[in-house]
């Protein structure tokens, strides 16, 4: 089930741990895309600590965050951009996102298959979509103090293979977190070195979450024996009465 947006906030804006693993994690999304100059940006779950960097030169930002978890106003001290919405139908029109970020909005629900249809319904052809979760084998996705100890962690491979199934296609991936989900000060004020160490050592599967790319794939519908019947179409005529043939001679 989703976090509470209380608690979310909590951690992420009110904890040193919490505004540390924001730091990091919205580093590589920026390292992912620089700029967004006249592009839309959406966001679903808790993913408005890591719009921030767009909030100036993109065309439109919006924060949609699902009912069970709840709602903030964002971002403190401007216009709010975020929204409400049920995780299985938002409130957007279909290819409009030309950038998507999914931050504790896939792991924690209980309708994981609905949240990637509407990913894929609101993302634009050429748009890029990205997905951060917690990985299975890292330490973050073992401690329930932080929000990525709850819900369903990923590998890469699990995570690829829901994407394909919906319709994506995995472009790029990146981990973050190395450092441990721990409070002490010399975790804290090392946190920036170990990652940069350990983005050297393991750039895509270490780390406390894995940072999947994916486009929108377009293709043509391929239900069992559908090329067959396009290749041997349907002859309305065939076994009636051929026609006499006249000869002109």
């Amino acid at each position: 089930m989703h976090l509470d947006v209380l608690d979310l906030r909590q951690f992420y804006y009110r904890t040193r741990l919490g505004r540390a693993a924001q730091k990091s994690v919205r580093d590589q999304v920026v390292s992912f895309w620089p700029d967004a100059r006249g592009e839309a940006v959406v966001g679903f779950g808790f993913a408005a600590p890591l719009m921030r960097p767009y909030l100036d030169n993109a065309a439109r930002v919006l924060a949609l965050m699902p009912g069970a978890q709840g709602v903030m106003p964002w971002p403190p001290g401007g216009d709010n951009v975020s929204v409400l919405c049920r995780e299985t139908k938002w409130p957007l029109p279909a290819g409009m996102a030309d950038k998507l970020i999914c931050l504790h909005g896939l792991e924690t629900s209980q309708h994981p298959d609905a949240v990637l249809e509407e990913c894929y319904r609101v993302l634009a052809p050429g748009g890029r979509a990205l997905f951060i979760v917690p990985n299975r084998s890292g330490l973050w996705a073992r401690r329930d103090a932080t929000p990525f100890g709850f819900g369903r962690p990923y590998s890469l491979g699990q995570l690829e293979a829901q994407l394909r199934s919906h319709g994506f296609e995995p472009q790029r991936n990146r981990a973050a977190l190395f450092a441990p989900p721990r409070e002490g000060r010399f975790w804290l004020r090392s946190a920036e070195m170990i990652e940069r160490m350990g983005r050297k050592m393991s750039d895509s599967t270490a780390g406390g979450v894995i940072m999947l790319e994916a486009s929108k794939r377009s293709y043509a519908p391929t239900r069992p024996g559908l090329a067959e019947r396009v290749r041997r179409p349907l002859r309305i005529l065939d076994g009636a009465p051929q026609p006499a043939r006249c000869d002109s001679r």
